[in-house]
């Protein structure tokens, strides 16, 4: 176990990680300098930079071998650099999928149930679609609890920026951690520079520094270092501090692996902008698509005849000892189906190998069945359970942090309370299959069952509450069908307050 102390003038030991004189700040110096270099950190780096576009495409040239054999660009050929982002439509096909409607709680405790969704709110909700992005892009994403005007907060940290010291192989217990970010500062001169800031968290509190450009941490003047909650009293003005009993930072993973998604798919989506930059290049040599044998060339080289050749569209040609001059030409076709299918196979490999889906698949033609849309989600399907079982387990540890508060501030103590984080998807449906499978569910499931599994109702608490609002009013309405269905049951008239008939009996005769 790593043990910082960092605030007793950096002299504090640890037990067996450090050699023998190595102070905790020196530590800190050498991991933070190691991880910001590290092949996991690029690949996170990789993932925002790919997301907006800055893909290896927009950096390749068109080389080739001169006449002394050195390689030199062709600046003078056309070189289309292309971006066509299937990754970026893949990522956030997969966040829209798990984390594009607002989640809920499934408790029995109806006031725990409240408490959460008045601190969990909407602007949670939003910051928890952005987590799951960050999950997808990075491989994981972090949620840090701190208060803001007396009310509890949350603030997401990318994974490019925090360092993590895990006390377990499984990385599900947190020793420390670095949060390592960027501000923009003006200088003695009025000019702005780039400031690297630390924040290093443990068990004591937060400790913050500077990082210079050699790699060694100086203390922050200018940040708050030590226990992470300030609180100042309203009589005395005093001000009071308190400390979480768990690191307050929340780690929410895409899988265990916690590898970006473009791990999967950077080779494919690499060779999809190559093969698209490279088409747009063929078609843009207009010269290039016919070869010219030229028989008593007047001129001085082929540099100098491709130049008259694309600028004047003539040429020159001379007959010289009985030989005629003259140009035959050899045409070079540019056969696109050929580039449409390698476009085409490369998407579907993108599409396949991040496990999302095709919504252009030839199984959605016509009216499709539910069986055809539950095939096309299959892949998407398998992901977004893991995703959601790594959240899941990551909300447990965030609620920890949401009990305390409510117990802080007398809101109830629900600790120990059990209760579910539930992830609606956003799934296409058949919805006529759906709505009829629901009429065929009438006697044999609760109406509370029902009425959930209805594609159209998006509350199902607040229907239920409507139906019985629409059934007191109707029995307000018609006394003698609440009188016959208090009897009967509610299922067994054929009308608006007529009970069933007896086939070949008269309107009298009730079964």
């Amino acid at each position: 176990m790593v043990i910082l102390n960092l605030r007793d003038d950096c002299v504090a030991r640890t037990a067996t990680n450090f050699r023998r004189g190595m102070t905790d700040k020196r530590f800190l110096e050498l991991e933070i300098t190691a991880w910001l270099a590290s092949p996991e950190r690029k690949r996170q780096i990789n993932g925002e930079l790919y997301y907006d576009g800055k893909q290896a495409v927009l950096g390749r040239k068109r080389m080739a071998l001169d006449d002394d054999g050195h390689v030199v660009e062709l600046k003078h050929l056309p070189n289309n650099r292309m971006v066509n982002n299937q990754y970026a439509k893949m990522v956030d096909q997969k966040t829209n999928y798990s984390f594009g409607r607002p989640f809920s709680f499934d408790t029995e405790n109806k006031q725990y149930a409240e408490a959460l969704n008045a601190v969990l709110g909407a602007r949670f909700r939003r910051l928890l679609r952005a987590v799951g992005e960050g999950a997808w892009v990075g491989g994981k994403s972090w949620v840090y609890p701190y208060y803001e005007a007396g009310e509890l907060a949350f603030k997401r940290f990318p994974a490019d920026e925090v360092l993590p010291f895990w006390a377990d192989a499984d990385h599900t217990i947190l020793d420390a951690a670095v949060h390592v970010y960027m501000v923009q500062e003006y200088d003695e001169t009025e000019q702005t520079k780039e400031v690297v800031k630390v924040e290093v968290m443990h068990g004591g509190g937060v400790d913050c520094f500077i990082r210079k450009d050699d790699g060694t941490l100086i203390p922050d003047d200018y940040a708050r270092s030590g226990p992470y909650i300030t609180e100042t009293d309203e009589d005395s003005g005093e001000a009071k501090t308190y400390n979480w009993e768990r690191i307050p930072l929340v780690c929410f993973k895409s899988s265990h692996h916690e590898l970006p998604l473009l791990s999967r798919v950077k080779c494919l989506q690499d060779a999809y902008n190559d093969v698209l930059s490279n088409f747009a290049n063929q078609m843009e040599e207009d010269v290039h698509n016919t070869i010219l044998v030229i028989r008593n060339y007047d001129g001085e080289d082929l540099g100098r005849f491709r130049h008259n050749l694309a600028t004047y569209g003539a040429i020159k040609v001379r007959s010289y000892e009985n030989t005629e001059g003259g140009v035959d030409t050899l045409t070079l076709e540019v056969n696109a189906e050929n580039f449409k299918t390698l476009l085409a196979l490369l998407k579907d490999a993108i599409i396949e190998n991040a496990r999302g889906y095709d919504a252009k698949d030839e199984r959605m033609s016509g009216n499709p069945n539910q069986m055809n849309i539950q095939s096309m989600y299959s892949d998407i399907d398998l992901d977004a359970n893991g995703i959601e079982t790594e959240f899941q387990a990551a909300f447990e540890e965030l609620l920890w942090f949401v009990n305390k508060h409510l117990a802080n501030t007398s809101k109830g103590s629900f600790e120990g309370t059990e209760v579910k984080i539930i992830f609606d998807r956003d799934v296409l449906i058949n919805e006529t299959e759906a709505i009829n499978n629901c009429k065929a569910s009438v006697g044999i499931l609760s109406n509370e069952t029902i009425v959930k599994m209805h594609p159209w109702v998006t509350d199902p608490e607040e229907e239920l509450k409507r139906l019985k609002e629409e059934k007191e009013e109707e029995a307000a309405a018609d006394p003698y069908r609440a009188a016959f269905e208090a009897t009967h049951g509610a299922g067994g008239t054929t009308g608006k307050g007529t009970p069933p008939v007896k086939d070949g009996e008269g309107d009298d005769k009730a079964e």
